[in-house]
């Protein structure tokens, strides 16, 4: 997961779009998408970071075809449950896609919150080089 921040962190870098609120939540909701490929997917087998027009794309691909599933009700004090909901929480968009014999979850923020900084709103669900294994 620490090389999936790094390069993350670098891309942004990069693209101009570091250090502001919405630069750390993207990190993340990065975090959070490798996580959930280690817990419940046999691991991340790519990490795609797609900057086109006026979104930001982030796709973790993993070995697995089964669907994600987000808990109804994470409870207190109980760990676990929670990656979902902040998933959807700091993306603007997020959903997933299978191909073959795996999926890919992905999350979009727009690049104007990552220009200004700003924050996200509780919504539903140029490249850079791909890192995998990550």
């Amino acid at each position: 997961m620490a090389k999936g921040r790094d390069f993350t962190r670098q891309a942004l870098q990069d693209w101009g779009w570091d250090g502001t609120e919405t630069s750390e939540d993207t990190l993340l909701l990065v975090s959070e998408l490798l996580t959930n490929a280690s817990l419940h997917s046999h691991g991340c087998r790519e990490l795609v970071l797609t900057a086109a027009g006026a979104t930001l794309r982030i796709e973790v691909h993993d070995g697995t075809t089964a669907l994600p599933v987000r808990h109804p009700a994470p409870r207190p004090g109980i760990p676990g449950g929670r990656g979902l909901y902040i998933v959807e929480r700091l993306s603007d968009r997020w959903g997933t896609h299978t191909y073959g014999d795996g999926k890919a979850v992905w999350a979009e923020i727009e690049t104007t919150r990552l220009e200004h900084g700003t924050t996200a709103e509780h919504r539903p669900g140029v490249r850079a080089p791909r890192l995998a294994g990550s």
